[in-house]
């Protein structure tokens, strides 16, 4: 596993390959398998993704009663053609929720790179799957990608809630899915880390403040803002706008804000939203 971003770019510079390719020589050595069995098993998580939400059932609700129907009534919305953003950013919500509320109720879904994180990177790649016409192959080729992204936060920082708030799970995930994004419009490898960047920058200092102490609320709804902000930082990527702060040097800062971050919001419940009124209300209705 690779610990920077600058590092994985260099060798693909060097070798003359693309960024999925470093990833998945790395994985073969590290598995001891063959590349080919490397996608064989990466081409099992996107259809797992895509399974998620295939499956997705819209009557569901979870056992809190805090989660689930919601990506239903987005669907209804777009149809109805209610909503202000355009069929392409609700098509990246809906996915987004029906992963994360699938989470909720108990189904299958892929930690990506977390189960509260899960509906980001599925809701992205799904969605440029659908409107671009690209093969499950391509997809996992994308993976590899968020993949290797995701080593390198975990390596320097940490990708979970409890060590690093939710700028670790959500934050990391929308990173993810930015560099994956990137790679898919056809992005360099410096194309690929500086969509990296701008998402993970944009939502350094997120709080884990779970209601009930469930990954649920606030937790559903950030997959979406998540996804759609991967989403943006590619298309600034795409477009020539850098980060003033290099890739690497950006997740050693989200590293360092989730050790002096306070405890309370570091999913324990004791601090942000779950210490809310209404919050308060929820763990204690959850209790009787």
């Amino acid at each position: 596993m690779y610990n920077s971003l600058e590092k994985i770019c260099q060798i693909a510079k060097e070798k003359k390959i693309p960024f999925y390719q470093v990833i998945i020589s790395d994985n073969a050595k590290e598995d001891a398998l063959s590349e080919e069995q490397e996608m064989e098993k990466m081409l099992v998580v996107f259809r797992a993704m895509k399974d998620a939400d295939s499956k997705y059932d819209p009557s569901l609700k979870s056992a809190s009663n805090m989660a689930g129907t919601q990506a239903a009534k987005l669907m209804d919305a777009k149809e109805s053609g209610r909503l202000l953003c355009g069929d392409f950013v609700a098509s990246v919500a809906i996915h987004a929720l029906k992963t994360a509320e699938s989470n909720a109720c108990m189904k299958r879904i892929v930690a990506a790179p977390t189960a509260g994180s899960c509906g980001v990177v599925p809701a992205v790649l799904l969605s440029i799957q659908e409107r671009c016409g690209l093969s499950d192959e391509k997809m996992a080729e994308s993976l590899f990608v968020a993949a290797g992204i995701g080593g390198v936060i975990a390596a320097r920082a940490s990708l979970s809630g409890a060590e690093g708030g939710c700028q670790a799970e959500i934050g990391s995930a929308s990173a993810m899915a930015a560099g994956a994004a990137a790679y898919l419009a056809g992005e360099s490898e410096e194309g690929i880390i500086q969509a990296c960047a701008i998402a993970l920058k944009g939502l350094l200092g997120l709080a884990c403040d779970p209601v009930a102490g469930l990954v649920e609320v606030p937790c559903v709804k950030r997959n979406v803002l998540g996804a759609v902000n991967a989403l943006t930082a590619a298309d600034m990527a795409i477009a020539g706008i850098y980060s003033q702060i290099p890739p690497d040097q950006i997740i050693d800062a989200m590293g360092t804000i989730g050790h002096v971050m306070s405890p309370t919001l570091k999913e324990t419940g004791e601090g942000g939203l779950a210490v809310t009124l209404e919050g308060l209300k929820r763990r204690n209705q959850m209790k009787m």
